[in-house]
Formats: C-alpha cells, sequence, structure tokens
C-alpha cells in the first residue's frame, strides 16, 4: 500500500469512529433525557430541570456534523482531483452519487431531530419553557431514531467515499493501459 492510502484509511476510520460516538451519544441521551416524573406543576405553571441528555445530544451533533464534512470533503477530493479535470465530462450518476444524496438527506433529518431534542433538555424554568411558557418533553424513541439516522449518514457518505476512490482507481487503470494497447495494435 502506498503512503496516501494509509493516509486515506486513518481519515475513513476517523469518520466511522465519530459516526459511532455520535450513535452512542445519542443512546446515552435516550437514556438519560428528562421523564415525565421530572415535570413540576405550580398551577398552569411548569418547570422541568436539565438533564444529561443536553450534553450527549450537542455531543452527538458535533461529531456526527465534523464525520460528515470529513466524509464531504474525501468525496470532493476525489471528485475534483487533478487527474480528473482534464478530461471532466458529464456521466451518468454512479453508485457514489446516490450515496451522497442519501447522506445529506438524512444528516439533514439528523440534525433537525438531534437538535430540537437536545434544545428541550434544557432545563425549563417556571412560566420560561421550551416553547409559549409550556414545558415540553421528547417523546420515547427521538434519541433512538436519530441514532439510526447517524448510522445512516455516516454509512451512505462513507460509501460514496469508498465508490468514488474505486472507479478513480478503475479510470486511472485504463488511462495506464490504453497507451499500450494503442502500442501494441498500431
Amino acid at each position: 500500500m502506498e503512503k496516501h492510502q494509509y493516509g486515506l484509511l486513518l481519515i475513513l476510520s476517523v469518520v466511522a469512529s465519530l459516526g459511532l460516538i455520535s450513535c452512542v451519544s445519542c443512546i446515552a441521551a435516550e437514556l438519560k433525557k428528562s421523564k415525565a416524573k421530572d415535570v413540576k406543576l405550580d398551577g398552569r405553571l411548569c418547570y422541568l430541570p436539565g438533564s444529561d441528555a443536553f450534553g450527549f445530544g450537542i455531543a452527538a451533533l458535533v461529531c456526527l456534523s465534523i464525520a460528515h464534512i470529513i466524509g464531504n470533503l474525501i468525496n470532493c477530493i476525489y471528485f475534483c482531483s487533478k487527474e480528473r479535470s482534464d478530461n471532466c465530462k458529464f456521466k451518468k450518476p454512479t453508485l457514489s452519487t446516490p450515496l451522497l444524496l442519501i447522506s445529506w438527506i438524512s444528516f439533514g433529518i439528523a440534525v433537525t431531530l438531534l437538535g430540537t431534542a437536545t434544545s428541550m433538555s434544557v432545563r425549563q424554568a417556571y412560566g420560561k419553557g421550551w416553547l409559549n411558557g409550556e414545558c415540553y418533553l421528547v417523546k420515547d424513541g427521538v434519541f433512538i431514531g436519530s441514532a439510526l439516522l447517524v448510522l445512516v449518514t455516516v454509512g451512505s457518505a462513507l460509501g460514496s467515499a469508498l465508490a468514488g476512490m474505486r472507479k478513480t482507481k478503475v479510470d486511472q487503470r485504463s488511462q495506464i493501459h490504453q497507451p499500450l494497447e494503442s502500442k501494441i495494435l498500431g
């Protein structure tokens, strides 16, 4: 293996690790989120103490965002490399493009779910609840659903990068062998 392949393997491992950390943080947030028994009522006013789910939710969001940015940078590097820019032509979408699209869609949904659930996990004081002065609880399974979306996001981003790299290597091999074939035939 060449040196840059070891570096690439390290980067892919970092992306996968960040995705797993984000997934585990989502699961921990689900376990630590506020329960209905934590809500205190004073007439029409309610109070909900903060929970550890807030910290786990922030960690999940940060790790997911970094993993997605790095995964997309890998795609950009391989799609926009100098070797490929000389003969840039419109090509039909390969496996890499649909995976990248799935990655972005699941990322958007995961960030929306995580951001909302995380913001609901902060302390909600009397009369100053999460929305319109009312207290809201995160429903069961929201953080778990986010964890599944994190896995889909990171998996499809890595799959897109690997599919793009495979295509690049195949293209480079065909460019290397073309002159050889023309010398043999000509």
